[in-house]
């Protein structure tokens, strides 16, 4: 009997298994389709990219009202706005050298800090690769605007003077500042940055130190073929190869290079979900266009009286010209740098404060250095590219150190108070230093 009812006792059981078996594929298969049904209907409505695909990009829509109270009276550094009128009055009714640099220098500041918010502004619009290489345009147009300014006026060394120090601000103090604070924050861990990409960046940049040191040292060596003319050709020359070379660096990243970013990307948008959902726009694209457009009319202005008082304010405060230009006006053109930098850098996303410090150093050296070379060869002024021994040496040596610093991919507290460092010795050399042209 016991044989006859094995069967039997087995036979529901099977079934029983199979039925449960059915029921859960059944809600699996339900599951997967209203889960592919929901990323299709997000993909339709464009919120979901391959890239971002978990962020959704939200345009406000602000009365003129909003728009001001958020770029404007939000930031509590735009206190000084009104330096730059004052630098203007000051101007016409004391005319006072030293006060109107300093009241435009103090002016400036939040301006220029304006300016990094208003592009990352419409960099959520853009993306971030486009984004970043915004970023770096629009950070470095307050020095631009400085050197276009001086070059009309015929200063050509506050122009070379002026890029040279942005290039070892940028290097030095920003890239220091944002390794000591993210080291601070994350003390017990190394940071982590793309070594690749840093390694390609360091390459730029040596590239860039070797259009500026042939110049520098075919003058010294006497070795020119035409005496003070090669040395200007050379100039020249140089600076058309590395504005290609910059194009082609540009061409490399956004296109060829463009995949890259995805899986960095994407890996931040799956750990940080929860950020990501703050981090919307406060203003729409084309708030963001008609600001910057506004923002650097008034940079421009306020340039121009700069740039008027800096030879004056060298003799009243008794400060060699070459420190006002080196270290001074960089400080307050990479205002939006430094804060950008060291923001990211306390949030462990290392690779966006190398973006921001290292692609801006590359974009002045590689752009708007040579940049000026051709547009004073336009204007008839004998722009070049020999930024004199001492500047070139220090250039040299700074873009060899931070090469060091980044060669293993990693960052800590220790390393970014090391570059601070180098940049105090370096402010320190240029207040000793008397430029031989002006001195």
């Amino acid at each position: 009997m016991s044989h006859c009812n094995v069967p039997a006792l087995i036979e529901p059981q099977v079934e029983m298994g199979s039925v449960d078996e059915a029921e859960n594929k059944t809600l699996f298969k339900l599951e997967e389709d209203a889960k592919q049904t929901k990323e299709a209907s997000l993909m339709e409505q464009g919120s979901l990219s391959p890239i971002f695909p978990q962020h959704i990009t939200k345009s406000p829509k602000n009365s003129v009202l909003k728009s001001i109270k958020i770029v404007i009276l939000s930031n509590k550094l735009n206190l000084l706005l009104p330096f730059g009128p004052l630098a203007i009055l000051v101007h016409y009714m004391i005319d006072s050298k030293g006060w109107v640099f300093l009241l435009s220098l103090i002016g400036i500041t939040p301006l220029a800090e304006r300016l990094g918010y208003a592009t990352e502004q419409l960099a959520f619009y853009t993306g971030p690769t486009v984004g970043g290489l915004l970023n770096a345009t629009f950070g470095n147009v307050t020095e631009l605007i400085i050197s276009i300014f001086a070059l009309k006026n015929g200063m050509i060394r506050v122009v070379q003077l002026t890029l040279l120090g942005s290039i070892l601000s940028n290097m030095l103090l920003v890239l220091g500042c944002a390794f000591f604070c993210g080291g601070l924050v994350f003390h017990q861990k190394d940071q982590v940055f793309d070594k690749g990409l840093a390694v390609v960046n360091s390459g730029l940049l040596l590239m860039a130190v070797m259009g500026i040191l042939f110049p520098a040292v075919l003058h010294y060596t006497h070795s020119e073929v035409h005496a003070g003319s090669s040395e200007l050709a050379l100039s020249r020359f140089s600076s058309c190869i590395m504005l290609i070379a910059y194009a082609a660096y540009l061409f490399f990243q956004l296109k060829s290079q463009s995949s890259s970013y995805s899986p960095l990307e994407q890996e931040t948008n799956q750990n940080e979900e929860a950020s990501d959902e703050d981090e919307d726009p406060e203003i729409s694209k084309w708030e963001s266009i008609i600001w910057l457009s506004i923002l650097t009319a008034w940079v421009s202005l306020l340039s121009g009286y700069l740039v008027d008082a800096i030879e004056g304010a060298s003799v009243s405060w008794n400060i060699p010209i070459a420190f006002i230009s080196v270290i001074l006006l960089p400080i307050v053109g990479n205002a939006a740098e430094h804060a950008g930098a060291i923001m990211f850098a306390m949030k462990d996303k290392l690779d966006l404060s190398l973006g921001v410090a290292i692609g801006s150093s590359i974009q002045i050296s590689m752009f708007a250095v040579p940049f000026c070379v051709v547009i004073g060869w336009m204007m008839g002024e004998q722009m070049d590219l020999n930024f004199q021994l001492f500047e070139t040496a220090m250039l040299f040596i700074t873009v060899i150190v931070v090469a060091f610093f980044l060669q293993e991919g990693t960052s800590n507290y220790f390393k970014g108070l090391m570059l601070i460092l180098c940049y105090l010795i370096v402010a320190a050399s240029f207040f000793v230093h008397e430029d031989p042209q002006q001195g």
